[in-house]
């Protein structure tokens, strides 16, 4: 990736550093909460639905709601919002 101006280089850093920092509060909060209350998630490895973790990283977690769509619509002065079904439960929670 080429970029031109330093203003444009600083940038890129922040949003990268800014989006680290979400994926690693995101699994810290969330191994943590797995942890106090001994849980652990499910379906999170593709092909192998029952293989249980309690260390997910926040990409296995968004990998589930991949291909879900959200559509906002205004007709005749009414709100409609209409969400694709997932195609298979999110992680579903289980005790060791």
């Amino acid at each position: 990736m080429y970029l031109a101006s330093d203003k444009r280089i600083k940038g890129l850093v922040r949003l990268m550093t800014i989006a680290l920092r979400v994926l690693t509060l995101t699994e810290f909060y969330v191994r943590r909460k797995l942890h106090k209350t001994d849980e652990k998630l499910a379906g999170l490895y593709p092909g192998n639905p029952k293989r249980s973790t309690a260390n997910p990283t926040t990409e296995m977690m968004l990998r589930v709601f991949r291909g879900l769509n959200m559509a906002y619509m205004e007709e005749g002065g009414a709100e409609r919002v209409r969400v694709t079904p997932l195609s298979r439960l999110p992680a579903t929670r289980q005790k060791p």
